[in-house]
C-alpha cells in the first residue's frame, strides 16, 4: 500500500492512506520525493506541487478550490488554506456517450415477489402509512403488536412498518409542498416491497385518505385498509381495529406470495452516500459505481440523487445525457437549489459537514466529484423531481436534498427496490420496506463497526481487492439481498424511523 494515492496525472495533491507526520517522505511519479512539513491525517490531502495563492487546486484532475494562500509541496491541503469559489465549468450537453453491453454468459437473476402489476418487489411488509402526523403516535402503537416472535409463522412476510412523519395539516394538497408529500405517500402505497397496505389518518386533516390512495397506483393484488381515528372512535379503538386488520391481512399475504425467478432488469437500485470521508471517492463510490454500471448494461435501471452534492460536477454529468434537454434540466435544478439555498441564507457551500471535514473532505466541489462516482460512466437517461415515479430505464437522476433519510425516501418512493449507501465516517442507514446495503469506504471503519457495514471497500486502498473485485462483489451482494439476504440494518431492524418526506411550502 502506498503512503499517498494520486488519482489523476497533473493533480496538486495526493490522499494519504495513513497519518503522516512531518519530515516524512512520500513520493509519486509526477512529483517525485516530497518531504511532508505537516501533520496530514489519513484520509486527508498532501500538496505535490506548489500552488500560489488565488490559483486553483487540483483534485481528480478537476478544481476543487483555490488556494488562500502559497501552498508549498509536503503541507497539508484543507480548510485552513483551501477554499470555495464556484468558478465557471463548461456544462457540455449530451456530448459523451458510454454505450454498455453485458458480458457474454447467462443473465443474472434474483428471487424476488412478481405483482400483477408488472413490478418486482425485493421484501413483503405490511405498511401503516399515515396521512397527517397526529395519526403517527398510533400507526406506531399499532406496528408494535407485530414485533419480535409475532411474525414467527410468517415466513413470506418480512415485518410491519409503521410510516409516519410531521406533515399532512396546514398544507395545501395543491401546493408545491402538499405536492411533494403526495407523490412521497402515493410512492410508498404503490411500493412493490408493500404487499399489504393500513392508511392512516386523524380524519380532518387536509391530505386525506381518498387524495392519496385515488392518485396512487396501487396494485390490483395489494391487499389495503383504511382507518381513521375520529370515526373509529379514539385511539385505543382504533389501534385495536388496525391490530385486527393487519392481523386479517398477514395469512392472507402469506398465501398469495412466494419468491421466484426474476430477471435483474426488475431491479431499481438507489445510490447514496452519507458520512463521507476523503477515501469516499476512491473506493466505495467507485466500485459502486462498477456495480451500477453492470446493473444498467443488463437493463436495470440506477437512482442517483442528492442535488446539492453533486454541485461541482454536474458538467461530468450533463456531457453523459442522452439528449440536450435531459442535461438542461439537472442544471435547471440546480439553479433552483442555488435560489433556494440563498432564501434562507446559505449557500450549497455551507455542504460539507462538520464529520466530512474531518475525515478530509474541504469543499462542496471536491465532496461531490467524489460523489458522482456513484453513478458509474452509463448515459444519463433521465432527471426526475422528488418522489417522482421512474418509469425510464438505465441511469438516472433524481433531485433530492443531500440529507440522507430525506434524499432515500425520495429514491424510494419513486420505485427503488434495492438501496447501496456509502459511509466513511460510519452511518448506520436503514430505509424500510427497501433493503440498504452499507458500503464502508475504509478498512478502519469496517473494523470498529463490523455490525453496521455490509462490504469493506477499504481494500482497494490496502491493494488486497482491487476497484472491479469490490464492485463485482457489490453487485452480487445486491443481487442476493433482492433474493432475500438481510442486510446489517435488517438485522438490527433499522430503518422505520428513516421515512423522512421532503417538507416544502407556506404550512398555515
Amino acid at each position: 500500500m502506498s503512503d499517498v494515492l494520486v488519482l489523476r496525472d497533473g493533480d496538486h495533491v495526493a490522499v494519504a492512506t495513513r497519518d503522516l507526520a512531518p519530515g516524512e517522505e512520500v513520493s509519486s511519479p509526477g512529483a517525485g520525493v516530497v518531504v511532508v512539513r505537516d501533520d496530514v491525517p489519513r484520509g486527508h490531502k498532501v500538496a505535490l506541487l506548489p500552488v500560489a495563492a488565488r490559483e486553483n487546486v487540483l483534485k481528480y484532475g478537476q478544481v476543487i478550490g483555490v488556494a488562500t494562500r502559497d501552498i508549498a509541496p509536503g503541507d497539508h491541503v484543507h480548510a485552513h488554506n483551501l477554499g470555495f469559489e464556484e468558478g465557471r465549468r463548461e456544462a457540455e450537453l449530451a456530448t459523451v456517450h458510454h454505450p454498455l453491453t453485458p458480458p457474454p454468459g447467462p443473465r443474472p437473476t434474483f428471487r424476488g415477489y412478481r405483482r400483477a402489476g408488472g413490478k418486482v418487489g425485493t421484501r413483503n411488509y405490511v405498511a401503516i402509512l399515515t396521512s397527517v402526523n397526529c395519526s403517527a403516535s398510533t400507526a406506531k402503537m399499532i406496528a408494535d403488536q407485530f414485533r419480535g416472535f409475532a411474525m414467527d409463522q410468517y415466513d413470506d412476510v418480512d415485518g410491519v412498518v409503521a410510516l409516519t412523519h410531521q406533515s399532512g395539516c396546514g398544507l395545501v394538497p395543491s401546493s408545491e409542498g402538499g405536492q411533494v408529500l403526495l407523490r412521497t405517500l402515493r410512492g410508498y402505497a404503490a411500493h412493490p416491497n408493500v404487499a399489504g397496505l393500513l392508511v392512516l389518518g386523524l380524519g380532518c386533516e387536509m391530505i386525506q385518505l381518498d387524495t392519496i390512495l385515488g392518485g396512487a397506483d396501487v396494485g390490483p393484488d395489494t391487499v389495503v385498509k383504511t382507518l381513521t381515528i375520529q370515526d373509529t372512535g379514539g385511539i385505543r379503538a382504533t389501534v385495536r381495529a388496525g391490530v385486527e386488520a393487519v392481523r386479517e391481512m398477514l395469512p392472507e399475504i402469506e398465501e398469495r406470495w412466494q419468491r421466484e425467478d426474476c430477471d435483474v432488469a426488475e431491479l431499481v437500485l438507489g445510490l447514496n452516500c452519507g458520512g463521507s470521508d476523503g477515501y469516499s471517492g476512491i473506493t466505495a463510490n467507485p466500485a459502486l459505481g462498477w456495480a451500477s454500471d453492470r446493473l444498467v448494461s443488463y437493463g436495470g435501471t440506477s437512482v442517483l440523487a442528492e442535488t446539492p452534492e453533486v454541485f461541482g460536477a454536474e458538467h461530468l454529468l450533463t456531457r453523459r445525457a442522452v439528449t440536450p434537454e435531459v442535461g438542461e434540466r439537472l442544471l435547471d435544478r440546480l439553479e433552483w437549489w442555488k435560489r433556494y439555498a440563498a432564501a434562507g441564507g446559505g449557500s450549497l457551500d455551507n455542504n460539507p459537514s462538520p464529520g466530512n471535514k474531518a475525515g478530509g473532505l474541504t469543499t462542496i466541489l471536491e465532496k461531490s466529484l467524489g460523489a458522482v462516482a456513484k453513478g458509474g460512466q452509463a448515459d444519463l437517461a433521465a432527471v426526475y423531481e422528488y418522489a417522482e415515479p421512474i418509469t425510464r430505464r438505465g441511469f438516472v437522476f433524481m433531485d433530492t436534498p443531500g440529507y440522507d433519510p430525506v434524499s432515500v425516501t425520495g429514491i424510494v418512493a419513486g420505485g427503488a427496490n434495492v438501496v447501496c449507501f456509502t459511509t466513511g465516517r460510519g452511518s448506520v442507514f436503514g430505509c424500510k420496506p427497501t433493503p440498504s446495503i452499507k458500503l464502508g469506504t475504509n478498512t478502519e471503519l469496517f473494523e470498529r463497526m463490523g455490525d453496521d457495514i455490509d462490504i469493506d471497500c477499504g481494500r482497494i486502498v490496502t491493494g488486497k481487492a482491487t476497484l472491479e473485485e469490490v464492485g463485482r462483489e457489490i453487485f452480487d451482494r445486491i443481487l442476493a439481498v433482492a433474493s432475500g439476504e438481510l442486510t446489517a440494518s435488517e438485522d438490527l431492524d433499522i430503518g422505520g424511523e428513516e421515512f423522512v418526506p421532503w417538507q416544502l411550502g407556506t404550512v398555515t
